[in-house]
């Protein structure tokens, strides 16, 4: 795709069982500056009122039904329909601040049109969005392969698959793609469809097309829910784990990262482990030694261990002593 052209843009949004709460998610996108050319609703199988609220937007919408298949396939599905140039997808409760078109479309329209860009964002807490931003909890050094091209533009112009491997800044809602190109490369990679964090594997793939554009100025609002945060963090580790291990079982251009992926897989394991300990988990915490390739490692970690396989009348009180020294 040429630049320094008006491009066409589609919006593509995956839904299933969200009627409560994605009118919110497309009143943002309805007032975005840089209005869409589609907005594209997939719906996925949904069996409570999701049609009937997406009715109510009439000709703004245009609605594709599926049979449930999962957040990969559903955006396929509005991937291969989208009409534009230019797709960018935003999952169903998440939020885009009002340029989020505007400034993720000159990548393509001002600037070389990467294969895809994606913006910063914050999370969104139980309604509040939070001070600091994804990209500032990178690891050190993580951006130091970063061009700046202008002010919050900027990309990657060699492969982040050695950046992902550690941390994966990198969301679905934050997502803006050539649509030719991103189809040229697979689109969404569906052999992940039903693991926890299954977007992971996308950006693994799209991780060796370089240039990669990052706006670094956060443009959207991640929603987590403040009630189960540790629950997430041990799903999500498990998860993020688990498509890592697929990804280097079924990509031979990552052997060359192997022992990095194994190590980020043993390390995400090693925080859903701690996760899973925190909140009294044993069950699962025991699980997921299962699962690790040696023994935890360090002093706290045996600990840990030595705590799950105490008899119940025990474990409990000395876990309590521990938990509190952390």
């Amino acid at each position: 795709m040429m630049h320094n052209m008006t491009c066409s843009i589609s919006v593509v949004i995956p839904t299933f069982n969200r009627a409560a709460i994605i009118p919110e998610t497309l009143d943002r996108i309805f007032k975005q500056t840089r209005q869409a050319d589609e907005i594209i609703v997939v719906n996925d199988g949904s069996t409570d009122d999701t049609l009937s609220v997406l009715g109510h937007y009439g000709y703004r919408l245009r609605v594709i039904s599926i049979a449930n298949a999962g957040d990969l396939v559903a955006r396929n599905t509005g991937l291969r329909a989208a009409r534009g140039d230019l797709v960018a997808f935003c999952d169903d409760d998440d939020l885009w601040r009002d340029d989020f078109i505007g400034l993720m479309s000159q990548f393509w329209e001002n600037y070389t049109g990467p294969i895809c860009a994606f913006s910063n964002f914050n999370e969104v807490i139980d309604g509040k969005w939070a001070d600091r931003s994804k990209f500032e909890t990178a690891p050190a050094e993580y951006w130091s392969d970063l061009e700046i091209i202008e002010g919050d533009h900027a990309q990657f112009n060699t492969s982040v698959v050695r950046q992902l491997i550690a941390f994966q800044p990198f969301f679905p809602s934050c997502l803006m793609v050539d649509r030719e190109k991103f189809l040229s490369i697979g689109g969404w990679d569906e052999g992940v469809s039903r693991m926890v964090g299954c977007d992971f594997a996308t950006a693994l793939r799209i991780a060796d097309h370089a240039p990669v554009g990052v706006l670094q100025r956060a443009m959207v609002g991640i929603r987590k829910h403040a009630g189960n945060i540790s629950g997430n963090v041990e799903r999500m580790n498990l998860g993020d784990a688990d498509v890592l291990a697929y990804a280097l079982s079924t990509r031979p251009e990552l052997a060359i990262h192997a022992d990095e992926i194994r190590q980020s897989i043993e390390v995400r394991r090693l925080a859903a482990f701690d996760a899973a300990f925190a909140r009294g988990d044993f069950g699962a915490a025991e699980r997921i030694i299962t699962l690790l390739s040696g023994r935890p490692s360090g002093v706290r970690h045996h600990l840990k261990r030595m705590i799950t396989q105490l008899p119940s009348r025990l474990r409990e009180p000395v876990w309590r002593i521990v938990a509190r020294g952390q």
